[in-house]
């Protein structure tokens, strides 16, 4: 007989019984559970890029550097003020600018203002500046009218109305030379000046005893000097004509009250004084 042996099935393998088990059914279950697995680790992994996006994007909106503002001092003007901090378009840019801070009279700033330079004072502003330029239009109108008030020549008295309240050449202990050497107009402060003639701007700013000064030289070669301005509307080497404003009277240097101290000069400095109001009696104003 032959002899009696075992007959050995083969065991099937673990990837038998998966495919066993596939077979049975279990794919079902099997396929879409490592399918399922796959997906939703891959899928959280996008909204984390866009978010990396968004934070990498936040930072673009950089705001702009703050302008460079200045206050105003004692003896400041807007020319002095433009050519000292180098304003680009002068003191008629910082003026425009700064309109809402200084006001309808372009003249008058105060020690203790902010000005913005080189950029607006304020971007809430802007409804106010398309009506500038009627203001601004109208306020050369001033100036015109003053010009108009010289004479055929060209000349005028340095205020309007003018009162002389101390006469040239008065003697007293007051002054350095022992007289008065110019004669001195009643003028509250703030009251326009006005240069007596046609000419060019010798000097413009502080001069120790007259305070904020401007010194002008006419077309005869002779000087006028207008001494105490509060503010100063003009600048070395700048030409002016009979009548316009040059600055605003005030009380600055050694003064004991607001008025307008001038002077007539053969030459641009002190000590070479002549009777102002003989020499503006001479080009035909009346005073």
């Amino acid at each position: 007989m032959p002899a009696h042996g075992k007959h050995r099935r083969k065991k099937s393998g673990p990837l038998s019984r998966g495919i066993l088990a596939a077979g049975a059914g279990g794919a079902v279950l099997a396929l879409p559970l490592i399918g399922a697995t796959g997906a939703h680790a891959a899928e959280p992994a996008s909204p984390a890029v866009k978010s990396a996006a968004v934070t990498r994007s936040a930072p673009a909106a950089v705001a702009k550097d703050a302008p460079k503002t200045y206050t105003v001092v004692s003896g400041d003007s807007l020319a002095k003020i433009a050519t000292a901090k180098k304003v680009k378009g002068g003191w008629q840019k910082l003026y425009k600018d700064n309109r809402d801070v200084i006001g309808g009279n372009p003249s008058l700033i105060v020690p203790g203002m902010k000005l913005t330079l080189g950029a607006k004072a304020s971007g809430a502003a802007k409804p106010a500046a398309k009506a500038a330029p009627a203001a601004e239009k109208a306020a050369p109108a001033e100036k015109t009218t003053a010009a108009s008030e010289a004479t055929a020549s060209g000349w005028v008295a340095p205020v309007e109305h003018p009162t002389v309240t101390t006469q040239y050449h008065v003697a007293g202990a007051s002054w350095s030379s022992g007289y008065h050497t110019g004669s001195d107009f009643q003028a509250a402060s703030g009251t326009s000046v006005r240069s007596i003639g046609p000419g060019t701007v010798v000097s413009a700013g502080w001069s120790g005893a007259y305070g904020n000064e401007v010194v002008i030289q006419h077309s005869d070669g002779m000087y006028s000097q207008y001494a105490h301005l509060s503010s100063l509307e003009v600048s070395a080497g700048q030409t002016v004509t009979g009548g316009q404003q040059i600055g605003l009277s005030g009380t600055t240097g050694n003064s004991t009250g607001p008025h307008l101290h001038f002077e007539v000069r053969t030459g641009p400095g002190y000590g070479s004084d002549v009777d102002p109001i003989a020499y503006l009696r001479s080009h035909g104003v009346t005073i």
